[in-house]
């Protein structure tokens, strides 16, 4: 436990909350009586990614757009590329 008065407390803030962090319990005092506690804060727990973000919407995409090949596309890529056409 690191006990110190409020005007070093100032000029040390970042070192004290690196302490609380690291799960030092750090008193800061005022006129020789501990005033306040600083401890770190719990970390917010992680949201966990949902599968189906999307059905709220009601949309039914065919499993053959993603599985099934696109034929324009592929005539598209197999098309010869002619710089002068652009």
């Amino acid at each position: 436990m690191t006990t110190m008065n409020i005007a070093e407390a100032k000029s040390k803030l970042s070192e004290l909350v690196a302490r609380a962090e690291a799960g030092e319990e750090v008193v800061i005092a005022r006129n020789g009586k501990a005033a306040v506690r600083l401890v770190a804060a719990e970390p917010k727990p992680r949201r966990r990614p949902q599968i189906g973000v999307w059905d709220h919407l009601n949309i039914d995409v065919p499993d053959r757009v993603f599985f099934e090949p696109d034929l324009e596309l592929e005539a598209l890529m197999d098309a010869p590329i002619d710089p002068t056409k652009r």
